[in-house]
C-alpha cells in the first residue's frame, strides 16, 4: 500500500504542507491535538482486616467534564466523577467486593433520535449535531438513574455479573463480588441496564480493570507513567447556530428508509459519531519519552469499528513501532508485530475488544505521529464515509534520547496452550440473521439453533435452516428462540467443553460477546448465503460451506488466544471453543453493537453442576457428540 508514490518531491512537499495546515484548523468546530491526554487515576484494593476481601464503594453519579478546551463541560454519568471510571488493579486471585452505590441525581444527560440514512450526500451519522429532519426520541429525557455494572470478563457467579434486569435505582446499591481468578489481563467495567445500555454508557457509564501475576511481571513489561489506559469512544454533540458543539450529548441514529412491514417500525442503525474521543478528551495529544510505553487499549464505542493506523506529519504509516503481546484474554503466546504495510494495514478494533500494545517510539525522537482512523480502501488520516474527523490521537515524541533497559521477549505467555478440537465436547449453532426478518421487529436476531434428525420438519418452512458444511454433510436446524424473552435454550454442564459457531447469515459485522469465561477461535469458514431467504424466515436451499480455495480465511495471529469478543463478518461462520467453568448461574452472551444488544440481539444461558442437571426437566438444547 503505497500512499506516496507516483509523485515528485514538490508534490509530496505541497500535500504534507497542507495537511499541517489542515491539522491546525478546526475540525466539525474544534482543533485537533490541542488538549492533553487525560489518564483516569487507579484504584488498587487491599485486603481487609483479618485476611478478607477488600470492600470497596465505588459512587455512580452525575457531574461535568471538559472533553475539548474549546467547547464547554459535558454532563455525564461517571464512576467516582471520573471518566472514564477508574482504573482498578488487582491481582491474580485477589478477591475482592465492590458496591456499586447509584447516587445519580438529575436530567439524563443524552438527547436521543433518528435522521435519515444520508444528509447531503454523506451518512447523516458523519454530521456533528442534529442535522436535517432529526426527530427526537422524548421518552429518553424521561429516563431514571436505573443502572447495573457488568465486569467484562469476569468469571464470576451469575449473581455478582451485572444480570440485566437486576439494575438499582438511586439510593440504591449493587453488591457484586468478584474473585479474580484469572491469568493477567485487561477487563472494563459498564452498564448493562436492559434496554437502554446504549445510553447509559454512552452518558459516561465504562472504566478500566487490570489484573496482574507473576508471569506478566517476569517479562519486566513499561510499567509506571509508561503503562497507560487508552479508552477509545466515539460522540455526537449539539451545536449552536454557528455549528459550533456545546458539549451536549447527542446521541443520534441513521434509520433506514422504510419501515417493517410487520411491526410499522423504522430499523435504525447502531450509532456512530463524528468525534472520537480518548479517555474522554476529544483528539488529545500525549507526550512520549523516546522509548517503549506499553497501552491498554479499550474500545469502549457503542458500535464504532476502528480501523487504527498511526502515520507520520506527512501521512505515511510508520512501520516497525507497534508490538501486540495481549487481547481480551490476557496475554499472547509471542509478540505480534503490528505492520502497516500490505500485509496487515489497518489495526481493527471492535466495541468491547481489549489489546495489550507496546510502541517503541525510539526511532522516532522529536517527531509527532498520529493515530487514525481509517477503514479500508481510505486513506489514512483523510475523511472518509461516516469518518468525517479521522483524527483519534497524537503522539509528540521528546528529542532526547533516553537509556531504556526494556528488551522485547521472542516468547509472552509460555504458560499458553491452544485448545484440541479432540477434545470432547458440545456443540451449538447460533445464527445471526439479517435486518428484516419474518415474523422479526425488522432488525439482526440470534437465533438459536437445534438439530432434527428425525424428519418432523420439512424445508422450506419459517425458522429451519439447513447447512451443508465442508464436508458436505447437511444438516437441518429448527430455531429454539429468537428473542432474550424465548424460553432458556442452553444449559451448560459445570466443567465442560463446548464448541458455539455463529453463522452469519448477514453482511452486518457482529462482535459477539459470551459472559463467563475466554474462548478460543477454532476456524473462520467461509459460507454461501444465498439459500436463506428473510421473507420466509428459513433457508430454501442449504447455505452452504464455500470451497472456493480463494475464499479460506486464515486466523490472524492476534486471535489466536484467549478473547470473549469475536468479530464474525458475513458470509462467515465463526467457531470458537472454551470450559465453562469458574462459576454456575445464569449469564448472557450478545452482540456488543450495543444498540443491537438493546434491541433483542442477546441471550441467557445457564451453568450447572452436572449432578443437578440430571435431574433437570428436558436439559433443552444440551448438545454433545
Amino acid at each position: 500500500m503505497a500512499f506516496a508514490g507516483g509523485t515528485d518531491v514538490h508534490e509530496e512537499q505541497t500535500a504534507a504542507g497542507a495537511r499541517r495546515a489542515a491539522d491546525a484548523a478546526p475540525a466539525g468546530g474544534l482543533t485537533p491535538y490541542l488538549d492533553p491526554l487525560r489518564v483516569p487515576p487507579t484504584v488498587r484494593p487491599r485486603p481487609a482486616a483479618g485476611g478478607g476481601p477488600d470492600e470497596i464503594e465505588v459512587g455512580l453519579r452525575a457531574t461535568w467534564v471538559r472533553m475539548h478546551s474549546q467547547m464547554p463541560p459535558t454532563l455525564v454519568w461517571a464512576y467516582d466523577g471520573h471518566y472514564p471510571g477508574p482504573t482498578f488493579e488487582v491481582e491474580s486471585g485477589q478477591r475482592i467486593r465492590v458496591a456499586w452505590a447509584n447516587r445519580i441525581t438529575g436530567r439524563y444527560p443524552v438527547t436521543a433520535g433518528d435522521a435519515p440514512l444520508l444528509a447531503d450526500g454523506v451518512p447523516s451519522s458523519a454530521v456533528p449535531g442534529r442535522g436535517a429532519d432529526f426527530t427526537e426520541e422524548k421518552d429518553v429525557a424521561d429516563l431514571p438513574a436505573w443502572t447495573v455494572t457488568h465486569l467484562h470478563g469476569a468469571a464470576t457467579g451469575g449473581g455478582n455479573d451485572g444480570w440485566a434486569e437486576n439494575a438499582v435505582g438511586y439510593g440504591e446499591t449493587q453488591l457484586s463480588e468478584y474473585p479474580n481468578e484469572h491469568r493477567a489481563t485487561a477487563w472494563w467495567y459498564h452498564d448493562h441496564a436492559m434496554n437502554i445500555t446504549r445510553w447509559n454508557v454512552y452518558a459516561g457509564l465504562a472504566g478500566s480493570y487490570l489484573i496482574r501475576d507473576d508471569e506478566e511481571r517476569a517479562l519486566n513489561l513499561p510499567r509506571g507513567e509508561y503503562e497507560i489506559p487508552l479508552t477509545l469512544s466515539d460522540r455526537n454533540f449539539e451545536v449552536d447556530p454557528e455549528g459550533r458543539p456545546t458539549g451536549e450529548l447527542l446521541h443520534k441514529v441513521r434509520r433506514l428508509p422504510t419501515p417493517n412491514e410487520e411491526s410499522g417500525e423504522f430499523v435504525t442503525l447502531p450509532f456512530t459519531g463524528p468525534y472520537t474521543l480518548v479517555n474522554g478528551v476529544v483528539w488529545p495529544h500525549l507526550d512520549v519519552e523516546a522509548r517503549w510505553y506499553r497501552f491498554r487499549l479499550l474500545n469502549a464505542s457503542n458500535a464504532r469499528i476502528f480501523d487504527l493506523v498511526l502515520i507520520d506529519e506527512d501521512g505515511r504509516p510508520v512501520t516497525d513501532a507497534i508490538q501486540q503481546i495481549g487481547s481480551d484474554g490476557g496475554l499472547l503466546p509471542r509478540p505480534v508485530p503490528v505492520d502497516f504495510g500490505d500485509a496487515l494495514p489497518r489495526l481493527r478494533v471492535a466495541p468491547a475488544e481489549r489489546m495489550d500494545l507496546l510502541v517503541d517510539f525510539r526511532a522516532l525522537r522529536g517527531k509527532r505521529v498520529r493515530l487514525v482512523n481509517a477503514p479500508a480502501g481510505t486513506v489514512p488520516g483523510e475523511p472518509a464515509g461516516d469518518v468525517p474527523f479521522p483524527q483519534v490521537m497524537e503522539f509528540r515524541v521528546g528529542r532526547l534520547p533516553v537509556r531504556d533497559r526494556f528488551v522485547l521477549p521472542g516468547v509472552v505467555s509460555p504458560s499458553f496452550r491452544r485448545l484440541s478440537h479432540d477434545t470432547p465436547h458440545g456443540h451449538r449453532l447460533i445464527v445471526l440473521t439479517p435486518t428484516q426478518t419474518r415474523g422479526g421487529r425488522g432488525h439482526a436476531e440470534i437465533w438459536e439453533m437445534a438439530e432434527v434428525t428425525d424428519g418432523s420438519v420439512q424445508p422450506p418452512a419459517d425458522g429451519v435452516i439447513q447447512v451443508t458444511d465442508d464436508k458436505g454433510t447437511t444438516r437441518t436446524y429448527r430455531r429454539i428462540s429468537r428473542t432474550f424473552d424465548d424460553a432458556l435454550g442452553i444449559k451448560v454442564h459445570h466443567g465442560d467443553h463446548e464448541q458455539w459457531s455463529f453463522l452469519n447469515l448477514s453482511g452486518i459485522e457482529h462482535p459477539m460477546h459470551i459472559h463467563l469465561t475466554d474462548f478460543q477461535l477454532m476456524g473462520r469458514d467461509p459460507y454461501l448465503v444465498d439459500g436463506f431467504d428473510p421473507a420466509l424466515g428459513g433457508t430454501r436451499s442449504p447455505v452452504a460451506y464455500n470451497t472456493d480455495p480463494a475464499a479460506a480465511i486464515p486466523l490472524a495471529p492476534n486471535e489466536q488466544a484467549w478473547k470473549d469478543v469475536y468479530r464474525v463478518p458475513g458470509p462467515q461462520m465463526l467457531r470458537v471453543m472454551a470450559r465453562l467453568a469458574g462459576a454456575h448461574g445464569r449469564f448472557m452472551y450478545h452482540c456488543h453493537l450495543l444498540e443491537h444488544e438493546d434491541m433483542g440481539m442477546m441471550r441467557p444461558f445457564t451453568v450447572m453442576p452436572p449432578e443437578v442437571m440430571k435431574f433437570d426437566h428436558g436439559q433443552p438444547g444440551h448438545g454433545g457428540h
